[in-house]
């Protein structure tokens, strides 16, 4: 006969770290903002370093405090260049809080592209929902998106919303295309679509969720890098095991931070800041910042990705 009494011990201990878990992940864990700091070569051969803070998924309401005192100091890493891949909003009064903390950042150059939750506030979901990828989406109302565009740009932040520019940032001439959220299949490659400058000491790409259709479609035209968010890193990590889900397209592996993505082309993804309010938790994945040092990449694999590039656009012609 089990001894019940031991039984109940053991259910009544399990319970117990089930709430100090629960606790933690959204108490402690979801407000232990970091900055993540890391070195990427991926620059032309004799082109300065390019510090460039990648920030994402703010996921913010107006009464968030302790988020909007930590990203007024992020202007003190004096990045060359921000990038914002956005998630911005939660919440239809939101757009001054996220202007009034993103501060000094607004001042230096930046870029950006929007995800769902900045055209749509978030709704209670099923949280199994997100291990079946085609689970039906759910909508909230819609969120005042243009007016944080218009505060962006405002302060000279470019929106690359299916748009391809050149620019230079600190003496660096990056070759920029992005595009419309592939989360929501408001993506429209084919606007962007050809082949990037091969005189740009950087090829850069924006998109909100990271899907491999069309990260393929970056790297088929010869972008060095490209950065994402939407994942949350996973947002509830096992340890030892990681992310137990991503909310997109891509394998774990790249959930966040800096992966390969095919021959030559390199994907930075990131773990995001916020969370939604439906969904206030973060375990084993602390929300993040980072900061990117951009520097030369090694002349053998520059040869190996104009080679690449080459071989790719001759196979289009």
């Amino acid at each position: 006969m089990p001894d019940l009494s031991a039984l109940g011990r053991t259910a009544v201990g399990a319970a117990g770290a089930a709430a100090l878990g629960l606790g933690y992940a959204t108490l402690i864990e979801r407000n232990a903002f970091t900055v993540r700091e890391v070195t990427v070569p991926v620059l032309a051969p004799g082109a300065s370093t390019l510090r460039v803070l990648h920030i994402s998924d703010l996921h913010m309401t107006p009464n968030q405090r302790l988020k909007q005192n930590w990203l007024r100091e992020l202007d003190s890493l004096e990045p060359d260049l921000v990038v914002n891949t956005g998630d911005n909003l939660a919440h239809p009064k939101a757009v001054p809080a996220v202007v009034q903390s993103l501060g000094g950042l607004l001042a230096r150059p930046g870029l950006f592209v929007f995800g769902s939750n900045d055209y749509f506030a978030p709704v209670l979901k099923n949280p199994l929902a997100y291990f079946d990828r085609d689970h039906d989406r759910v909508y909230g109302p819609p969120l005042p998106w243009g007016d944080l565009r218009a505060a962006f740009n405002e302060r000279g932040w470019q929106d690359m919303t299916h748009v391809r520019r050149d620019i230079e940032v600190g003496g660096v001439r990056i070759a920029v295309g992005g595009v419309d959220d592939p989360h929501l299949e408001r993506d429209r490659y084919e606007t962007i679509a050809g082949t990037t400058d091969p005189s740009a000491d950087l090829r850069l790409g924006l998109t909100h969720s990271p899907e491999p259709r069309v990260l393929d479609r970056f790297a088929e035209d010869g972008y060095d890098l490209v950065f994402a968010g939407h994942t949350h890193g996973g947002q509830l990590c096992l340890p030892f095991y990681g992310a137990l889900v991503t909310n997109s397209g891509i394998d774990r592996s790249r959930v966040k931070g800096p992966s390969r993505w095919g021959a030559h082309m390199r994907l930075h993804v990131s773990a995001g800041i916020g969370t939604s309010p439906f969904a206030p938790a973060r375990f084993f994945c602390r929300p993040e910042a980072t900061l990117l040092t951009l520097v030369p990449a090694p002349r053998d694999e520059i040869r190996r990705a104009a080679g690449s590039a080459a071989q790719s656009a001759g196979s289009s012609r």
